[in-house]
């Protein structure tokens, strides 16, 4: 899975830690998201689409194989 976390929160010059306590997690995760570490539960992926206002397939996406 990737993601675009980090152009959205530069769009609205949003911090890692700012996302995070938008959503209810730590920095930590936002982190390992951003860096394809973590994949994030569908709730949270909902959460922080939600921030951006946009559309959750906006801000993830599947990769090949995945």
């Amino acid at each position: 899975m990737t993601n675009n976390l980090r152009v959205e929160r530069a769009i609205l010059r949003m911090t890692q830690q700012q996302l995070a306590e938008a959503v209810g997690v730590s920095r930590q995760t936002i982190n390992a998201i951003e860096t394809k570490k973590y994949v994030p539960s569908a709730v949270l992926a909902l959460k922080i689409a939600r921030v951006f206002s946009k559309a959750v397939e906006e801000v993830f996406s599947l990769e090949e194989g995945d």
